[in-house]
């Protein structure tokens, strides 16, 4: 399997005492010569039938480059392979384990940095055949579910019942690779993320061994927490097959607001004073003047935004709670010059404008002048109280380097609201986006800036990813966040794995 530790393995893997660093790790060999994967792939033929093996080069390219996340022909897999049950999945590794055949896998398609990069080539597993729904337990607030379900589906599904499942992140993402990248989305302000909502999952590892975490209940002292341990290791440690995930009630009497302000600093000043308030709010999110103006462009909202930095609030509760915190907000927002501040409860106005910042990424990527341009972005978290001065920074950066940039985000990610997200954006084009659109020629130069930005979120004791990932492209930064003995140790344990 793939990822930030799985590409090299230690030869003193097992002892307790010593790790080896990224840089003297020994390489780990693959067989990916023609003979080797036609072998396996007649294995996979007959244990999962002709048609579970795929060679169409269009669907290879897929299932390993995205316009969000683009990579080269020398980094798409061999061949794709769609197992339909856990045992299948086991069998696979089982194969690929004995050849040496080097395994990525594939559920939605929509993460960054080059999660889905094939680097070795070798097979890709692609989930899309395991997208049922196993059980809902309405009693006990929990669904069971293959890898491949779509969250917005699950959702679907749900609120017949009064249910909804939280994590939102982008359209199209999967279960699998949800858990894999611990991700969150708008709904993080009051739900958390991700890893908040797994119970317990079944995994296979490389070898094909089987593992299931733990049962259903949602509180457990029985052994080690490997469904946390799991969550956020984006492939390195084994394929989730199966998962227990919680739900909870629907949130009632929704509305949303929206607050303009002439600047930036004025719309997080506004975020700050709601967060630290303790406003049980549902989410806070922040949409500057670019961001909105991809939006118009794009034509994805039947709605024209005013071109300004806005904060996008969503509420929900008794009458009279939802009544309090439209005030309290309302409040927040004059005493730091809001120019403009509305709300509704009506549901096609909700759709309309909270679906206008779920389309910010779509709208971005559509403005890419040339199939060549490069789609980058950097998702840093800092404390709350870093938040404004991180922004302005950013800005100036940007500027500096000859960039448009934008800043929109999560401001208050997490159930305990003390880190704020910051997505930041740049283009060579004259436009900005929620991540980098520059062209070719310009990759080099925006990436130190997005490197740049990361840094100095590590300087302001944040982080480099808050929900993207770090995939290949951040491997090396991820050293000078954490430090070379926590890489050491999640060598360690991926070395086990091996």
């Amino acid at each position: 399997m793939k990822g930030p530790d799985a590409r090299e393995c230690s030869d003193n893997s097992m002892n307790p005492h010593f790790t080896t660093s990224l840089p003297t790790a020994a390489t780990i060999s693959h067989d990916v010569s023609e003979g080797n994967i036609n072998g396996a792939c007649k294995e996979l033929v007959a244990h999962l039938g002709f048609d579970c093996v795929i060679s169409d080069s269009d669907i290879l390219r897929s299932r390993s480059s995205t316009p969000w996340s683009p990579a080269p022909p020398s980094q798409y897999p061999a061949k794709v392979v769609t197992p339909r049950t856990t045992a299948d999945v086991s069998q696979i590794m089982k194969i690929c384990s004995r050849r040496r055949v080097p395994v990525t896998a594939f559920s939605g398609g929509t993460s960054f940095y080059g999660a889905l990069s094939a680097t070795r080539r070798g097979i890709c597993i692609d989930f899309k055949l395991m997208d049922q729904i196993l059980a809902i337990h309405e009693r006990d607030l929990d669904v069971v579910l293959q890898p491949a379900v779509d969250w917005q589906d699950l959702n679907a599904r749900l609120e017949p019942l009064g249910m909804f499942f939280p994590p939102d992140p982008g359209a199209g993402a999967r279960i699998g690779g949800m858990i894999a990248m611990s991700c969150s989305g708008t709904n993080a302000y009051r739900h958390g993320t991700m890893r908040d909502w797994v119970t317990s999952m079944t995994v296979v590892l490389a070898d094909g061994s089987i593992v299931k975490t733990r049962q259903r209940p949602r509180k457990s002292s029985a052994g080690y927490d490997l469904s946390s341990l799991l969550v956020g290791s984006e492939g390195t440690l084994g394929l989730v097959t199966e998962a227990v995930i919680k739900i909870t009630s629907l949130p009632q009497n929704q509305h949303v607001g929206l607050a303009a302000f002439l600047s930036t600093r004025a719309a997080v000043s506004t975020a700050i004073s709601l967060i630290t308030s303790g406003l049980p709010i549902d989410a806070l999110e922040l949409l500057d003047p670019y961001s909105l103006g991809a939006i118009n462009h794009s034509g994805l909202s039947s709605r024209q935004w005013e071109e300004k930095p806005t904060l996008f609030l969503r509420f929900s509760g008794s009458s009279q709670a939802v009544q309090d915190q439209i005030q309290m907000a309302r409040e927040a927002a004059a005493t730091h010059g809001c120019k403009t501040f509305e709300t509704s409860g009506n549901r096609q106005e909700i759709d309309v404008i909270w679906g206008a910042r779920k389309q910010v990424g779509p709208s971005l990527v559509s403005m890419k002048q040339d199939p060549t341009d490069v789609f980058m972005s950097a998702d840093a978290a800092v404390p709350i109280s870093a938040l404004a001065d991180m922004i302005d920074w950013t800005h100036s950066i940007i500027k500096e380097a000859g960039f448009i940039g934008s800043t929109l985000g999560h401001v208050g990610d997490g159930e305990s609201p003390r880190l704020s997200k910051l997505w930041t954006t740049l283009t060579a084009l004259g436009n900005y986006h929620t991540a980098i659109i520059c062209r070719k020629a310009e990759e080099v130069k925006a990436w130190s800036v997005i490197e740049s930005i990361q840094r100095r979120a590590i300087q302001l004791e944040g982080t480099i990813t808050g929900e993207h990932g770090i995939g290949l492209k951040l491997r090396d930064m991820l050293v000078e966040e954490v430090g070379d003995n926590s890489i050491k140790m999640m060598r360690a344990v991926t070395d086990l794995n091996s």
